[in-house]
């Protein structure tokens, strides 16, 4: 089986489950370290040429990440794509699952049990908070509706305030994000990579959680330990 993963979540799922499946793998994919495949691009600028010069039988992508124009001239070609849609936990696992037997995993592995159990009772204050998340600044954009994080942060009692805006990742000004005076602003280091002099300093006065975008924003090997790494960081914060 020659895989090429257009995600990093699941470049990380594959190469540690399947070894010496992955033949490709984005620029983005830094998960596992010193990964030893052949680079393809960007997740929405793929260069479809070389992953198809790698003869993969399957290609794993994701209906957020990549563009749908990419994968249909993969599958012009002939090559199997297989999609994945994570909105939720749940659905991760789910999702996880099915692209590692696709992959040829011949069982299911530890670090899936163990990210199952770990969502099945994750550790949740006693009073929930409320949240505003940039993923962006100059604009800056925020979690909106439907989104993994989203899903990860209110199973961790933590409700962020535009869960039922209309678009999934909507554009605000700064100024009404620090007007809504929400219990913490969670601040992940990617896709934009805040840290402690890039973003605090546009909220005054909030809490500010610097969390690892990984355990925020990957399902793969990492949300195993997500539960608690999340929850301490929340914790340090709201004390």
């Amino acid at each position: 089986m020659r895989v090429v993963s257009l995600v990093p979540s699941l470049t990380e799922a594959v190469a540690r489950t399947v070894p010496g499946a992955l033949v490709g793998a984005t620029d983005w994919c830094t998960h596992p370290a010193g990964l030893g495949v052949v680079r393809v691009g960007g997740t929405k600028n793929p260069k479809t040429d070389r992953i198809l010069s790698l003869a993969p039988d399957l290609v794993v992508a994701n209906e957020e990440e990549n563009r749908a124009a990419d994968l249909d001239v993969l599958r012009a070609a002939g090559v199997e794509v297989l999609v994945t849609e994570v909105r939720t936990v749940p659905q991760a696992v789910t999702e996880l699952d099915r692209v590692l037997t696709a992959c040829g995993a011949p069982s299911r592995p530890r670090w899936l049990d163990e990210a199952r159990a770990a969502w099945a009772d994750p550790p949740v204050p006693e009073r929930r908070a409320t949240a505003v998340v940039p993923i962006w600044r100059r604009p800056w954009m925020v979690l909106g509706r439907d989104t993994f994080a989203g899903d990860v942060l209110a199973r961790l009692g933590v409700d962020h305030l535009y869960a039922a805006h209309a678009e999934r990742y909507p554009k605000v000004p700064v100024d009404e994000l620090r007007a809504a005076r929400p219990d913490v602003v969670v601040l992940p280091d990617e896709p934009y990579r805040f840290t402690a002099d890039d973003g605090p300093e546009a909220f005054p006065g909030l809490p500010c959680a610097l969390v690892d975008g990984r355990h925020l924003t990957w399902y793969g090997p990492s949300l195993a330990e997500a539960p608690r790494v999340l929850a301490a960081a929340l914790r340090a914060v709201r004390r």
